[in-house]
């Protein structure tokens, strides 16, 4: 039962107005265009290289076998990248991109070739000879075949295998023969140098064992080439490097717009300065690879999925670019609570602030969660649950202001109790898999942080109890807080693991039985 119905809030509004601020701050502060440095640009303010991939349409993924890329997306696509670079890398000749080449040739690019090496011989031998055909009919084009692409991470092919798939291709083509592969693998396997003509590795800062913060990215991609050149005398192409605009934290390695835009912008002025070759990781934006590395793996683009370039390399940018989008959705939401305040019949002006307060946040919060919503979904089943627990979540701030009558309070309590199990049943899911599929799972901090704070401190201040004897309880936020701890403990400079933690805390405190949530009070 309710106790708030005749006394004054302000504790509430105090609670409330501190929650609205913090909100406030932190949408201003993502807002707010960062200064960042000018790389040095060549005198036709092209790059280097970058990755193509030209999957990213709707449903088009390379693990469709029928998929196919039409020569008209690959000479739109090459179109706009040509604004911006002098090569592209690809991966494979099948699905229609052997056209690459040739597209390129028509607007003075030149190509890394890949070809797509697993552990199909057949398969192996099929994209092979069509890549060195492609390379022969093409020289001028074609800087290098890159005879397989991480091979040796997948543990798809022996060193020994691989070899004999370059040799191969080093007999039938004129044009330079090399092998790509995350950087600790190349200093695994020194031998393969031997058969290539130079040596491409990846440097990815944020999917190190160790992951960078971007403060540390280009001093730690330094020191790797540090390394790769004092055990390899060949050339080095750095085959791949970039930064995540979205995702989930790994460690103190933060996907983000600004640390995107960050880590390119000081890579080229390093790469600049030391004469490195490169190639960026990538030109458009993945969906589908979200599906392989989570959120994070669907946005490495420089390009959004529109073709729309995300940054530039000299002006300063904001992390978001939300006008006044959140202040008009507050503003709504303010009034909204309001309203239900008055046909609750509530008279006290206590209760009207605290109220207006709570659902300025709702309002503003609602923009970042659609924001999460689309970021994260990859498909109908996502948008249905993760919509769903959004929807919940609202429809628990706006029960508020009848809990503070009387007249409504047992029924909506009723109908509360349901509503905090759901959410204490999915916290108790989603802790157990951040540590079954950590590396790959993202965080819903924004989904639960809002109705969280106000199903533990604002019930509390409210004096608002609801009726949770069940002994599910114990074992739902025994096991989410012994998870959520082992997170931490698997990362300890990952904040959100904290944050996270502290959720599932309040959780358990909301859901404790009256009698001993009475005696803590």
């Amino acid at each position: 039962m309710t106790q708030a119905g005749t006394k004054p809030l302000w504790r509430n509004v105090f609670f409330n107005a501190i929650v609205l601020i913090l909100l406030s701050i932190w949408l201003w502060q993502q807002n707010q265009r960062v200064s960042l440095i000018k790389p040095a640009m060549p005198a036709d303010g092209k790059l280097q290289c970058v990755s193509y991939a030209p999957y990213y349409g709707k449903d088009q993924t390379p693990f469709i076998a029928s998929t196919h890329i039409s020569k008209t997306q690959i000479d739109a696509d090459l179109k706009v990248l040509a604004q911006r670079f002098d090569c592209v890398r690809i991966y494979s000749v099948s699905q229609g991109l052997d056209y690459v080449p040739e597209a390129a040739a028509k607007l003075g690019m030149h190509v890394y070739l890949g070809a797509w090496i697993g552990r199909l011989a057949i398969d192996n031998n099929k994209e092979l000879n069509l890549a060195i055909k492609v390379a022969n009919e093409y020289p001028d084009t074609v800087k290098a075949l890159i005879v397989g692409n991480e091979v040796l991470l997948r543990k798809e092919q022996t060193e020994v295998g691989l070899a004999a798939l370059i040799d191969q291709a080093k007999a039938q083509t004129k044009v330079p023969v090399t092998y790509a592969d995350v950087w600790e693998f190349w200093l695994k396997h020194p031998n393969l140098e031997k058969s290539v003509d130079f040596v491409t590795v990846h440097i990815l800062p944020y999917w190190e064992d160790d992951p960078q913060p971007i403060e540390h990215a280009i001093n730690h991609a330094s020191i790797v080439m540090d390394k790769l050149h004092a055990s390899f005398s060949k050339p080095i192409l750095i085959g791949e490097t970039g930064w995540p605009s979205a995702g989930r934290q790994r460690g103190t390695s933060i996907p983000s717009l600004v640390n995107e835009a960050r880590y390119l912008r000081e890579f080229l002025q390093t790469a600049e300065d030391k004469g490195w070759q490169y190639n960026m990781i990538e030109a458009v934006d993945q969906p589908w690879k979200r599906n392989l590395e989570g959120t994070v793996g669907g946005y490495w683009g420089l390009y959004d999925t529109d073709l729309q370039p995300k940054f530039d390399f000299a002006n300063d940018l904001s992390e978001r670019k939300d006008g006044f989008t959140p202040l008009y959705m507050g503003l709504t939401g303010l009034l909204v609570f309001v309203g239900l305040s008055a046909f609750a019949g509530e008279k006290r002006l206590s209760a009207y602030i605290s109220h207006a307060l709570l659902g300025a946040s709702v309002g503003a919060l609602g923009v970042i969660q659609l924001d999460y919503l689309v970021i994260v979904s990859r498909d109908s089943i996502e948008w249905l649950v993760l919509g769903g627990l959004a929807l919940l979540g609202t429809l628990i701030t706006m029960s508020m202001p009848f809990l503070m009558q009387v007249k409504y309070s047992t029924k909506f309590l009723n109908t509360l109790q349901k509503a905090l199990f759901l959410i204490a049943a999915s916290a108790t899911l989603t802790s157990v898999l951040l540590v079954g599929d950590g590396r790959y799972r993202d965080f819903p901090l924004t989904l639960y942080v809002l109705p969280v704070l106000q199903l533990s401190i604002g019930f509390y201040l409210a004096k608002i109890k609801v009726s949770t004897e069940s002994v599910i309880y114990y074992s739902m936020n025994g096991l989410s807080i012994a998870t959520a701890s082992i997170f931490i403990v698997m990362e300890p400079h990952n904040p959100h693991g904290y944050y996270w933690l502290g959720i599932v805390l309040l959780i358990a405190y909301a859901t404790l039985p009256d009698h001993k949530r009475i005696a803590s009070e």
